[in-house]
């Protein structure tokens, strides 16, 4: 019996030193892949966005989008094992600061890919520098002059919609709403050039008539000769194209000049919170072409981007306290787009640069894009939904 009692005793000793062991052996090769996963080299992304300056609303949400993006992807064990290193440089609202911002990344930090700069201006400034590098961009500006010539820009991609699909959007619109007469103001910024230049080129093909064509600069503080002309040659509406000050400074004119029975459209540089939590009341009525991330709870449930529209207004969120912008969407995009080609190809620029020229049907905040050899955009006037201020709040445009 005592034998038998020493021999159950040594089973079960034996049972708990096995079991310990295989602890023990579980904590080593947990501890092995951990350290086998951060020993890999970074996968590097060099980011441009106007942190601070005029475009400083449009940047500070991108750059809060980009850093979320990439601390939840590093909690999750990185790319393929890789960690992920976000270089961030504010360029101020400065085209040179963003050229040298741009220098640096590529022969300082040796970054792989370059998402921004934030405006149509500073990327301009931007793409000859990676063109010549051969480091794939992904632009988050809107001016079609940053893709197009595409031969010419091999390694230059966007991720906002161009200011053809906005236009061409709007125009539709108001040709459903009987609109034949049109004033336009811009101002002297490459976002309000390019914009001028595509409501000039495509009112003819809507049967819209330019009765006005009113500029200024993004620096002026009083818009009152402009609008005051445009108001004497009665047009059906007035569209004014630009970032910043500028756009505020246009709504409020319309507002204190009674002009409110004259729709007023903005470029879909309007698209921030910001305008509204400024404006007020004054808004009221203003129409734009828009991505649907800021209405991502008005999508109905089958748009195809209502899911991701709505996590990451969810995550966003949580995270900042402030609601989404089109701006942070642009560089959510951007950024996965990035990380798509990481899990894809590897850090390896060529490869990314092929990778996004081909990459079909992925579905982001600004729309679901589709990139080709004649295409860097990857979008279409489609992935523009008109909205109203309406109630203090963007609204689908009846």
């Amino acid at each position: 019996m005592k034998a038998r009692n020493r021999s159950k005793r040594s089973v079960k000793l034996l049972s708990v030193v096995l079991a310990v062991g295989l602890i023990v052996f579980l904590g080593l090769t947990a501890t092995f892949n951990r350290v086998t996963a951060s020993d890999k080299e970074p996968y590097k992304i060099g980011a441009i966005f106007s942190v601070t300056g005029v475009g400083s609303f449009l940047g500070e949400p991108e750059k809060k989008t980009a850093l979320m993006i990439v601390e939840e992807v590093n909690k999750k064990g990185g790319i393929n094992g890789h960690p992920v290193e976000l270089i961030v440089y504010d360029d101020e609202s400065d085209t040179t600061k963003a050229a040298l911002a741009a220098k640096r990344l590529i022969k300082k930090d040796m970054v792989s890919v370059i998402v921004g700069p934030t405006r149509s201006g500073e990327s301009l400034a931007v793409v000859p520098i990676a063109e010549e590098a051969k480091i794939p961009l992904i632009s988050c500006a809107a001016s079609y002059k940053i893709v197009t010539p595409v031969n010419e820009r091999r390694w230059i991609f966007k991720t906002a919609q161009s200011d053809q699909h906005a236009v061409e959007q709007m125009y539709e619109y108001m040709k459903s709403k009987g609109i034949r007469k049109v004033g336009i103001l811009s101002d002297s910024t490459g976002f309000g050039a390019s914009g001028r230049e595509e409501l000039l080129k495509y009112a003819p093909n809507y049967g819209i008539e330019i009765v006005a064509d009113e500029r200024y600069g993004p620096k002026d503080t009083d818009l009152t000769a402009q609008f005051t002309k445009i108001r004497s040659l009665k047009p059906d509406a007035i569209i004014n194209w630009s970032i910043g000050p500028t756009q505020i400074l246009a709504v409020q004119t319309w507002k204190n000049l009674g002009m409110t029975d004259i729709p007023l459209f903005q470029s879909h540089g309007f698209g921030s919170r910001k305008n509204l939590d400024i404006l007020g009341k004054t808004a009221e009525g203003v129409l734009l072409p828009i991505s649907p991330v800021i209405i991502s709870k008005q999508l109905p449930d089958d748009h195809p981007q209502k899911k991701v529209t709505m996590e990451y207004a969810a995550a966003y969120e949580a995270l900042h306290k402030e609601p989404v912008s089109a701006f942070g969407g642009y560089a959510w995009d951007a950024v996965q787009l990035a990380l798509s080609a990481f899990k894809a190809v590897g850090n390896e620029p060529a490869k990314i640069r092929d990778y996004l020229e081909n990459l079909k049907g992925f579905v982001g905040q600004s729309g679901v894009f589709n990139f080709s050899p004649e295409d860097h955009n990857g979008l279409t006037k489609k992935d523009l939904i008109m909205v109203e201020v309406r109630n203090g709040d963007w609204a689908l445009a009846k």
